[in-house]
């Protein structure tokens, strides 16, 4: 049962009585800046989370106690340590010395929306939207447990980041990166990534036995990340990027011929290559540093004049010359391991658009001439 009452002009105080502890009575006091229809709404929302077994939050816990609790207990049940790396960095870095000095459930939309606008003056309105995200499934995880009666930032508006313009190769400007690259150390991690359209961790997590060299196909079951300055292996994050996925004869024949270059590299140390040895490694067989294979394959794109173009950008170049040749959104979508081909074609959706003239054109050769009606036979009908 609650009781409300006024403090001030615009100040209601709330009791809520919880029941009784030894004897004693136990109330829970909070206090709402408005008018009375606004504490009159908080009143009842904090009586329905009573009446459903959900305790009233406590008045002293801070935004930082919440988001470290969130960070200890479900992220790290529920995330991976990759996931939980970049939360911690987010909070540790961002949320917690801009808010976590407010009371949890003081916290309001426009204190929220207040630190995005300061915020997006240092980073982009992308990131600010990602910090957005991440504060909102926090608070929705107090809204479960009841610390709040709602999420503040259900109410918030994010920054809406550009869409960013995707920067793909044309076929000639791969052929002119591979050039600028042949003698690299990293040329087979880059050839075949623009071949496959893997992602970088999963390209420097192939073994021998993922690669099926008669039935031209990679599997992808391991991928390998850097953190703390250590390589380490996990699983693929979701069931989808668990893939098997085709390989072209080229590449093919270009594997075939780079691991019979490892065997010999091998036999000359004394060892034999076996199908737990990585495809992409160096000399000694240890994993590829991914930060020195990125820097290095930004050297080359300038070197060849190609402006600035991330490793990432070479699985938007492998989607987009599949779109270019024909290949179904269904068949892209799976060598990439997207969740959906929804989620391809919004992607990618820029390059579809600017197929449909090619698409029309196909159309119009399948489709025979129109035939219009003389005027005799329209004369006719119309009698009729």
């Amino acid at each position: 049962m609650g009781h409300l009452r006024q403090r001030t002009k615009g100040s209601w105080q709330i009791t809520i009585y919880e029941g009784y502890l030894n004897g004693k009575p136990v109330r829970y006091h909070e206090t709402v800046q408005g008018t009375k229809e606004k504490a009159t709404k908080r009143m009842r929302e904090l009586e329905y989370s009573l009446d459903h077994g959900v305790p009233t939050p406590t008045g002293d816990m801070t935004v930082e106690t919440h988001l470290k609790s969130w960070l200890e207990g479900y992220v790290k049940t529920n995330c991976s340590q990759r996931t939980q790396d970049g939360y911690e960095s987010i909070i540790k870095n961002h949320l917690i010395p801009a808010l976590g000095h407010l009371q949890l459930r003081k916290l309001q939309p426009e204190m929220i929306e207040a630190y995005y606008g300061k915020a997006c003056e240092k980073l982009s309105a992308r990131t600010v939207q990602h910090h957005h995200r991440l504060l909102s499934e926090a608070l929705k995880h107090a809204e479960r447990r009841g610390h709040i009666g709602r999420n503040p930032c259900s109410l918030a508006s994010a920054p809406s980041p550009r869409k960013r313009v995707m920067r793909t190769l044309t076929p000639t400007e791969v052929e002119t990166m591979l050039t600028q690259a042949a003698g690299n150390q990293f040329y087979p991690v880059y050839y075949t990534a623009v071949s496959t359209g893997l992602r970088q961790a999963e390209l420097l997590g192939l073994r021998w036995r993922d690669v099926d060299l008669d039935g031209l196909s990679l599997s992808v079951s391991q991928v390998l990340y850097k953190r703390g300055g250590v390589c380490i292996f996990k699983e693929p994050k979701t069931k989808g990027s668990s893939r098997r996925v085709s390989m072209t004869p080229k590449l093919g024949l270009y594997l075939r011929q780079y691991k019979a270059q490892r065997e010999v590299m091998h036999l000359e140390c004394g060892k034999i290559l076996g199908l737990d040895d990585l495809v992409f490694a160096s000399e000694k067989g240890r994993p590829l540093d991914p930060c020195t294979v990125t820097h290095n394959f930004a050297r080359i794109v300038r070197r060849a004049g190609l402006g600035s173009v991330r490793f990432h950008d070479l699985r938007h170049t492998f989607a987009s010359i599949m779109l270019m040749k024909g290949a179904k959104p269904k068949v892209i979508s799976e060598a990439l391991g997207h969740a959906s081909v929804a989620f391809t074609m919004d992607v990618y959706s820029h390059l579809i658009e600017g197929m449909q003239e090619d698409a029309m054109a196909l159309l119009d050769e399948a489709l025979p001439s129109g035939v219009v009606a003389s005027n005799e036979r329209q004369g006719r009908t119309a009698q009729l």
